[in-house]
């Protein structure tokens, strides 16, 4: 079948755009996600260093989201209102800051307090990006463009996990520096430079966009406009930011992402941690098994989210992705003497995690615009971030305890489970959600 010239020229200029803004976008968050997990990584050492246990790390790892959860909201408003080169600036220069102030940390109560900074500096970074997709790409481009953006996930994996293991190898002692003091001085400073970049690389909305002309843009902005009318002729969008926190459907769609939350926290974090207890000792090799891990991940994520929209369904591609995480978690003590099961377990668990992610906020932005998505991409980030300060602080405790990280992994497990039986019962699909909207505004 032929192509429309119309649909070329949508294609050509769609084209344009991402390239202009996705790759600095994408490594952005490929920064965000290693200065997010990079603790995971030092622990291995610190922990000893300053005579802290799990239970402090764990305790420390959960901090981080206390902070974003308090800031989201506020940040993703601010947002809308000063634009994302603004925003960029702020939260990027301040936790690249924050990164590298960590390297001063020298008990518990300091590592608390720089985490809980962290999250807060952090805040509205996934959903401020999110809600800028929004700006610039309609209904049926922005899921691939999410996905493209996601897989900035696993590369993080790929990238920081070996060159944690280095960093924290071959620089331990230099300088008179611990390897782990080292790892948040390298890994913290890029940050401050792509929030400055921030600046003098994009553009707030496509009407401020020079590099296109006036054409494309008016092009871009009737499709952006169109989806937003079909939305509101189908009586599935909030229009103001006071009904989404009265809409019940963000409330269940919040408690479903804790879940997620607890389930990517669990991988992110722990993955170093399971793997030196399998046997494996040496950090650069963790790093490297990470690495790996993160490699199959990214093809995982890319398969899973093109069979999602093949079939356009979503909601079934989340839970069995999140039911396979789930089982994945409670088998891992079954593997426990074997290296090589571990590692695809993990595998597993983490390209489906991820997966679970990427695809989760196709259902949200649905039925969002405006101001309603400003404020309902960041309720239910807000809200699911919860599971992220609660994942570790559980994780970490009941290792303290028992010695072992698999009953905390269990626990996770059976609640992730819980949350995508959730989600099929209580959550329509698209299709569904829009007719039974509609049903009730007659």
């Amino acid at each position: 079948m032929s192509t429309s010239p119309a649909r070329s020229q949508d294609d050509a200029i769609y084209r344009k755009i991402a390239w202009r803004i996705v790759p600095f976008l994408f490594v952005c968050y490929v920064v965000n996600f290693i200065d997010r997990v990079n603790i995971g990584f030092a622990k291995l050492q610190f922990l000893h260093d300053l005579h802290l246990n799990d239970a402090v790390f764990g305790v420390a790892a959960g901090m981080f989201f206390i902070g974003y959860v308090l800031f989201e909201l506020p940040s993703n408003l601010l947002l809308a209102r000063i634009g994302v080169r603004k925003t960029l600036l702020r939260i990027m220069v301040s936790w690249g800051v924050i990164t590298v102030l960590l390297m001063f940390v020298k008990n518990a109560p300091m590592l608390y307090v720089l985490r809980f900074l962290l999250g807060a500096a952090e805040a509205g970074f996934f959903p401020g990006i999110i809600l800028y997709l929004t700006y610039w790409f309609p209904d049926n481009r922005r899921g691939r463009i999410t996905s493209l953006f996601i897989v900035a996930v696993p590369l993080a994996g790929i990238i920081g996990g070996p060159v944690s293991g280095a960093i924290m190898g071959h620089f331990h002692d230099v300088l008179g520096l611990r390897g782990w003091q080292w790892l948040f001085i390298a890994e913290g400073l890029p940050a401050i430079v792509l929030g400055v970049l921030a600046m003098f690389l994009l553009t707030d909305r496509p009407r401020n966009a020079h590099w296109l002309d006036n054409a494309e843009k008016e092009r871009v902005l009737a499709a952006l406009e169109a989806d937003a009318q079909r939305r509101r002729e189908q009586g599935a969008v909030p229009a103001k930011l006071t009904e989404v926190l009265r809409n019940p459907r963000i409330y269940l769609l919040s408690v479903i992402y804790v879940a997620i939350f607890m389930g990517l926290n669990a991988v992110g974090f722990w993955i170093p941690t399971i793997l030196r207890q399998v046997g494996v000792q040496q950090v650069g090799n963790i790093g490297w098994l990470s690495g790996a891990i993160s490699v199959f991940t990214a093809i995982g994520m890319v398969l899973i989210g093109r069979s999602s929209d093949r079939r356009m369904e979503r909601r079934w591609h989340v839970a069995g992705c999140g039911l396979a995480t789930a089982a994945s978690f409670l088998l891992l003590p079954l593997a426990a003497h074997s290296i090589a099961l571990t590692t695809a377990l993990l595998i597993v668990a983490s390209a489906c995690i991820y997966s679970v992610l990427s695809i989760f906020w196709t259902i949200p932005t649905a039925y969002l615009e405006g101001g309603a998505a400003a404020g309902g991409i960041a309720a239910i980030t807000a809200i699911g971030a919860l599971g992220g300060a609660i994942s570790p602080a559980l994780v970490g405790t009941l290792k303290a305890h028992t010695g072992s990280v698999y009953p905390g992994l269990a626990v996770v497990a059976v609640l992730l489970a819980a949350a995508m039986a959730a989600l099929l019962c209580f959550v329509p699909a698209p299709r569904r959600a829009a007719a039974a909207q509609v049903g009730q505004a007659a």
